[in-house]
């Protein structure tokens, strides 16, 4: 699907596998125009269809329903309301429990068939627990496994008590005991195996319990994959269908995601090619044996489709305790809590740009190992992860400032939350193998940039665990490199070509890209311009 051009549709032949092929499926409702991006399907055992999408909610088709019901995280009361709105997992349990996951803000409960629901989100997890693992509920009788990237949660009376399974590293509240422990708690896939055994991958590796997750043994065989761009798509070897929740033993497709071009889809001319990148990288912050992709939904200027305050920096989601990596030789000008406490490291690069000066600063770390005046080098382990200060889970948050002054003030500073000279680190730290760069501009009629535009077409199939919609450009509070002069950009493009839409004006604007490994593709949308 990296090839791919076109855009997430409400397409009526939604596949739930063999039993639901000959099954007509009404169109979702589409508001946006632009498609509804699904990110999970699930057939309940009274055969009706569940869909969660991207920022949309949860669709729901009874048997013999002409209409689909909706339930979304802004409805009228808390317990008609589901925690958040990007769904990317549900199961179903015994006496009609049916369970539903999402991308950042914990998982929910209803035992009504989704009429009320209750949730397991911030407030009641703190800052772990948050990101549920694509199709990462299973259930077993009245025993229900969530898996997260902070490990896996279980319980056996809906929610009242829970216990959880989590590696040597992972911490747990006082009321949550100790399970069972696993290598690593970044967990990536569940399921129940062909011998009732539970089946787990996490970043390091397949385990499999046969006592309900007491205890773990790795699973022999190959654990890992070969790919051109020497990437492993981490949902290889254990995928859940979870229409039938059991093991598939293959990479499963980037579907469900709807991908077709909407009718006024016409666009002419070459795509445009890329070229060298007009400044050099640094090295990636976390190491490719870690978790090295960037979390896809709140990059730099995103504001996950209005959620959240325009993003600062980029962020790795990895466990607490993962190694921190200097991206570029250069001198520790500041180590302490910074912004709302999260621990902080920053680095002022040996490397210049022109007459300004580069930094890299590290947040949320759980342990800083780097102090000032240290002269470290591109690769040196500085901190390690963690999830202090404002944090909704492990992860490392990475910005990157060019700035005219040497002054570490201008660059973190404990009050400052949006500070004056970082850019689009995308566009500063080197690629995953085998993919490359798009960037660009999109311009009013008048020649002013349109803010926080979503720009379609590019749909990216991993990390599988925080799904890529749409590109935002930038907001006010954002700031273009000094070189690109860019107002949106976006890095671990896989190569191909790709056509992408924005509306401007009222008007839809597509350009054809063409991507390749290393370099940078540059695109421009006009409303003047001709498709």
């Amino acid at each position: 699907m990296s090839r791919a051009v076109g855009f997430r549709l409400s397409a009526v032949g939604l596949m739930l596998g063999a039993p639901l092929a000959a099954q007509q499926i009404l169109p979702l409702p589409d508001s946006s125009g632009w498609g509804v991006h699904v990110l999970a399907l699930a057939r309940a055992p009274d055969s009706s269809i569940w869909v969660g999408t991207y920022g949309q909610g949860i669709f729901v088709l009874r048997p013999g329903a002409s209409a689909w019901e909706r339930t979304r995280s802004s409805d009228d009361t808390v317990a008609h309301s589901i925690s958040w709105d990007f769904v990317h997992a549900f199961a179903f349990g015994s006496k009609g429990a049916i369970w539903y996951g999402t991308v950042g803000n914990g998982w929910g409960l209803s035992t009504d068939g989704g009429k009320t629901w209750r949730s397991w989100e911030f407030r009641q997890l703190g800052p772990e627990w948050q990101y549920v693992a694509p199709n990462g509920i299973v259930t077993r009788g009245e025993t229900v496994y969530v898996a997260t990237a902070d490990g896996i949660k279980l319980t056996w009376d809906n929610g009242t008590t829970w216990r959880v399974i989590t590696d040597s590293v992972g911490t747990t509240t006082a009321r949550d005991s100790v399970w069972g422990r696993i290598r690593n708690q970044y967990v990536l896939a569940i399921a129940w195996g062909a011998d009732s055994s539970l089946l787990v991958r996490h970043l390091h590796g397949v385990e499999r319990s046969i006592d309900g997750g007491r205890t773990f043994q790795r699973q022999a065989g190959p654990v890992g994959c070969r790919t051109r761009s020497g990437i492993c798509p981490r949902s290889f070897l254990i995928w859940t269908d979870t229409t039938h929740q059991r093991v598939v033993e293959r990479v499963p497709p980037v579907l469900p995601q709807i991908l077709t071009a909407p009718r006024d889809f016409v666009v002419s001319g070459r795509a445009a090619r890329p070229t060298a990148p007009r400044h050099t990288w640094f090295r990636r912050p976390i190491s490719l044996d870690d978790q090295a992709y960037i979390d896809q939904t709140y990059r730099f200027g995103s504001t996950m489709g209005g959620n959240f305050q325009p993003h600062q920096g980029v962020e790795f989601n990895n466990p607490d305790g993962t190694s921190v990596h200097a991206i570029g030789n250069g001198v520790v000008i500041y180590s302490g809590p910074a912004e709302a406490g999260a621990n902080t490291v920053a680095i002022r690069h040996d490397r210049k740009l022109g007459g300004q000066f580069i930094f890299s600063v590290y947040y949320h770390n759980s342990r800083l190992l780097a102090r000032v005046g240290q002269h470290v080098k591109a690769g040196d382990i500085i901190a390690q992860v963690g999830n202090t200060g404002r944090a909704t889970n492990d992860h490392l948050h990475l910005e990157v400032h060019v700035a005219p002054t040497t002054d570490s003030s201008k660059i973190v500073h404990p009050d400052v939350r949006y500070p004056p000279f970082n850019t689009n680190p995308e566009l500063w730290i080197e690629p995953l193998p085998g993919t490359g760069l798009v960037a660009g501009q999109v311009w009013e009629a008048n020649g002013q940039p349109v803010q926080q535009a979503r720009i379609y077409g590019l749909v990216k199939a991993e990390p599988r665990e925080t799904p890529f919609s749409f590109i935002e450009t930038y907001g006010p509070r954002n700031h273009s490199d000094p070189v690109y002069h860019e107002h949106f950009a976006i890095s671990d493009v896989p190569l191909g070509e790709y056509v992408l839409g924005v509306e401007i004006e009222g008007k839809r604007v597509y350009r054809r890209v063409r991507v390749e490994p290393r370099k940078l593709t540059w695109v421009e949308f006009r409303p003047d311009a001709r498709n």
